[in-house]
Parts: structure tokens; C-alpha cells; sequence
């Protein structure tokens, strides 16, 4: 396994186990006024997943990066994550997660490794790259593992 990999599994599962022990109530309130809750920061990240595993797939299907981006303020909003149940909200982020795992691994390498020079990474990454440079599905994948640590930090009070 990729060792970027290995540190992803870790990092769900760990993560899932410390996120449960965040009660309901806790979950819901937001970090400061005006932020998101950690249960909006946890959706956020299942709309993260939800994205770029189309990304990730579709990426494989043909040989550009070109996706693009997604309102998530107005998707956090409109999908009310507040008011969803903490403990299925945490076990969809892990399941999903553990899902692009395993898409993530079953990658092969020639796939991830494609030079890329048509993409929007300067506009969908969260580490963003100059649209003259070219990039690679590994690129991508390591943006999302990368913006899923940012939150998961910003969770557990942690500087990223």
C-alpha cells in the first residue's frame, strides 16, 4: 500500500473513534460565531468525498482533471447537517472514506501518474495549482487527504 495510504486508513479510524466521543449537543454548536459546527464541518467533508470520488473515478475514465466546483457553504446550508444525528453522520463520513481507500489503492499506477494539462485545480484544490502546471490524479488524491486533515483538525482543536 502507498504509504500516504497507510496514513489515511489511520487517520479514519482514529479520527472516527475521537469524533464519537464528541456529544450531541457539543456536535451542534458552532466552533465560534459565524463558523461552522463540527456536525457542518463533518458534512462538509461527506460532500468533500461525495465530489471527489467522482473526481477520482472519472479521472481514470479519461485524461483530463477538468471537474467542476461546488457551492459548499450553500450545500452545508441546504442540507441541514445541524440537525442530523452525530453518530450517522461520523459512521457515513468513515464508511465513505474508507470507500475512497479503497478506490485510492486499486488505482493503478499508470492512472495516477498521468500527466495532466488540461485540469481546474486552480480552482478546486484545496492546496491550488497554477493552471500551466500540470498535475495527476496523485495530486488530487493527496489534496483531499490533505483538506480531510485540515478539518478533522479544525475538529479536535488542532493546528493543521
Amino acid at each position: 500500500m502507498r504509504e500516504w495510504l497507510s496514513d489515511l486508513q489511520q487517520t479514519i479510524e482514529s479520527a472516527a473513534e475521537r469524533l464519537l466521543r464528541i456529544d450531541e449537543a457539543e456536535s451542534a454548536e458552532p466552533k465560534t460565531e459565524g463558523k461552522w459546527s463540527n456536525k457542518e464541518i463533518i458534512g462538509h467533508l461527506i460532500d468533500s468525498a461525495a465530489n471527489n470520488h467522482a473526481r477520482f473515478v472519472l479521472t481514470q475514465l479519461r485524461d483530463d482533471l477538468v471537474f467542476p466546483g461546488y457551492e459548499q457553504n450553500r450545500g452545508v446550508e441546504v442540507q441541514h447537517y445541524r440537525e442530523a444525528s452525530w453518530p450517522q453522520l461520523i459512521e457515513l463520513w468513515r464508511a465513505y472514506n474508507l470507500h475512497l481507500l479503497h478506490t485510492m489503492s486499486v488505482t493503478p499506477d499508470d492512472k495516477l501518474k498521468n500527466l495532466c494539462y488540461q485540469h481546474t485545480m486552480h480552482e478546486i484544490a484545496w492546496k491550488t495549482v497554477s493552471q500551466s502546471e500540470p498535475v495527476n490524479l496523485e495530486c488530487l488524491m493527496r489534496d483531499y487527504v490533505a483538506h480531510l486533515k485540515h478539518h478533522l483538525g479544525q475538529v479536535f482543536g488542532e493546528r493543521a
